[in-house]
């Protein structure tokens, strides 16, 4: 089966001022139980803010290092899952009911991507 990667984006500043309803942590732990139980969920997590972050890039034969905050950009990856589903509309609707879970008033955006099984590296 596909596995599929969900990118969770985020705006970081406005996170900061987020206030969770007092059911938020029920219903996502109601969600992970669930969509573990049914063999979907390989891995998910969230990640540090980018402030502790260091982006590394490559350009004209020479490494470039910029620590965070990244302030020019305004949604940063605030999380990620890896899904193995039966196929693409499936993860939607997995990712789907992941973003109801948040509050009305977030705003929470996801990006979902097969993963290239065939650009793996070979395992040794």
């Amino acid at each position: 089966m596909p596995r599929f990667m969900t990118l969770i984006r985020i705006d970081e500043q406005a996170a900061t001022g987020f206030e969770s309803d007092p059911d938020f942590e029920k219903r996502m732990g109601a969600l992970f139980e669930e969509i573990t139980k049914a063999g979907v969920m390989l891995e998910t997590a969230g990640l540090t803010p980018t402030s502790q972050g260091t982006r590394l890039s490559w350009n004209g034969g020479r490494i470039g290092c910029t620590d965070g905050p990244f302030t020019e950009t305004k949604e940063v990856v605030g999380g990620y899952a890896i899904l193995q589903c039966k196929d693409k509309a499936e993860a939607l609707e997995w990712t789907r009911r992941f973003l109801t879970v948040h509050p009305d008033g977030w705003t929470v955006e996801a990006e979902v991507r097969q993963i290239d099984e065939a650009a793996q590296p070979p395992q040794a």
